[in-house]
């Protein structure tokens, strides 16, 4: 068993209450690299933000399990060695889909994780989530549940369409199941094709995707005041990125995401963690495509890795400031 204290890290209860309070929500960074550990923790000292490094399914089977404990903790020691004194790191489990996965990350060093039992009919979600809430609450790990399905697809992850969450539903399930908090379907979507062309509006030759549904938020806020709620699925897939990876051989075709200022707005409202992944692929991508196309000679990884580790942390900080206002609140 390895308590993730001893690791340096945090989990979120503390920072969720500040900024459900202080209306900014949390950056929740996805991760598979160690460069992408570098430009979360990089920006984050910078920016002087709190921060959930999460990882799936997947990025755990990817990255090993062991080496994701060593780097959650060389994440906290780095941000000290950049002068952060008080870093507020969360590892976390994004869509974890089994209690056995679950338990295996509290054992391991977990601070948070997710339990996804959305897929699953009502009552089975609430046990499966409740047996997952009871295990980690032993060890002072938080945890997030799910209530609606977010179409899309993200490593495991494969919903065909999205159901919003039922506003009705979610005390009910709060109260059985006992989460920290809840992620919830409200128009956002995993990957970065979020939506088709179909579903969007033309506006000055700018495909704009439907709104986010803020009146269920509203509905849920009202069902639980000040609980901490989560976004999935909510990069913006910047048209710059896409545009590079284009440009230097890449093939995305209308690739749309959620727009910053309908986040900008969710984040001022009980939403307190928003989940970006996509983004990061993207601007990593775009920063290794470029290096490839003007240097084909090259073949050494820091010098097109490099590159996009500094790209990621560009986008990551303008989150940070400009998305989430996380940013000057530790």
């Amino acid at each position: 068993m390895v308590n993730y204290k001893d690791l340096g890290l945090v989990n979120t209860r503390d920072m969720f209450a500040k900024a459900v309070k202080g209306g900014y929500a949390i950056p929740a960074f996805n991760f598979n690299t160690m460069e992408q550990m570098q430009a979360i923790v990089q920006a984050a000292v910078e920016t002087k933000s709190p921060v959930i490094m999460q990882v799936s399914k997947g990025a755990r089977n990817y990255a090993n399990a062991t080496i994701l404990r060593y780097m959650a903790q060389g994440a906290v020691e780095y941000a000290k060695e950049l002068g952060c004194a008080n870093p507020q790191i969360v590892l976390h489990l994004d869509h974890g889909d089994s209690f056995e996965l679950c338990k295996n990350c509290i054992d391991m060093g977990f601070s948070s994780v997710m339990i996804d039992g959305s897929s699953l009919p009502y009552d089975e979600n609430v046990a499966l989530t409740k047996k997952v809430v009871d295990y980690a609450h032993q060890y002072d790990v938080t945890v997030e549940g799910e209530l609606g399905v977010l179409a899309g697809v993200e490593d495991e992850v494969v919903a065909a369409e999205s159901h919003y969450t039922k506003p009705e539903e979610v005390e009910d399930f709060v109260s059985k199941t006992g989460v920290d908090s809840l992620a919830i379907s409200i128009g956002t979507s995993h990957g970065a094709h979020k939506f088709t062309p179909e579903q969007c509006t033309l506006v000055n030759g700018v495909l704009v995707p439907p709104p986010l549904a803020f009146d269920v938020l509203a509905e849920i806020e009202k069902k639980l005041p000040g609980f901490p709620i989560v976004l999935h699925g909510s990069s913006s897939v910047p048209q710059d990125e896409v545009a590079t990876i284009n440009q230097f051989g890449g093939k995305l075709e209308a690739a749309i995401g959620i727009p910053e200022e309908q986040l900008r707005q969710a984040a001022k409202s009980a939403v307190c963690k928003i989940n970006i992944d996509s983004d990061s692929r993207l601007a990593m991508t775009a920063a290794v495509r470029k290096v490839f196309a003007e240097k084909p000679a090259e073949f050494d990884p820091r010098k097109y890795l490099g590159p996009a580790r500094d790209n990621m942390k560009k986008m990551y900080e303008h989150k940070i400031i400009n998305v989430l206002g996380s940013n000057d609140k530790l």
